[in-house]
């Protein structure tokens, strides 16, 4: 009997670990006004990998004290001090071409195309199959969630 109690823990805690991962992997931010420096460390001493632009959305991994690990677009791992990173939504088209339209509907009128690694600012959370999403010159639209990276 002791085995199976214990077995039963077990695969509770790993679920429960895994739940907790999962619930902590899609911390979305975008790099703030200036382009910082990405190392790979949490240490400005450390090997710096790349600078990262403006508005360069990223998956936040892990925090340590006043840095946090980061994953871009292409699933490269990179340190910065979380002080560089904005609250503010950016999203970036991972396809060759996604079509804004007017409306969350494969037959809604198209508004703009949008090429592979455009930003966009991404207007509502919320997301589903379909999301809202505003160019820098100002038009707005929805584009399929697959055709984007950073939600």
């Amino acid at each position: 009997m002791r085995p199976i109690r214990f077995r039963h823990r077990l695969i509770a805690g790993s679920l429960l670990l895994l739940a907790s991962c999962a619930a902590a992997a899609f911390d979305f931010k975008t790099v703030g006004a200036h382009a910082v420096i990405l190392y790979d460390a949490p240490s400005t001493r450390s090997g710096k990998l790349y600078v990262a632009p403006s508005g360069m959305p990223v998956e936040v991994v892990l925090s340590y004290g006043d840095w946090v690990k980061v994953r871009d677009a292409t699933g490269d791992m990179a340190w910065t001090e979380a002080k560089n990173l904005s609250a503010k939504r950016n999203v970036i088209v991972r396809v060759a071409s996604a079509k804004v339209r007017s409306a969350p509907d494969d037959n809604a009128s198209v508004v703009m195309t949008a090429e592979k690694n455009v930003l966009l600012e991404l207007v509502d959370p919320e997301a589903g199959t379909w999301v809202r999403v505003r160019h820098r010159d100002g038009t707005s639209g929805y584009v399929k969630a697959s055709d984007i990276w950073g939600i």
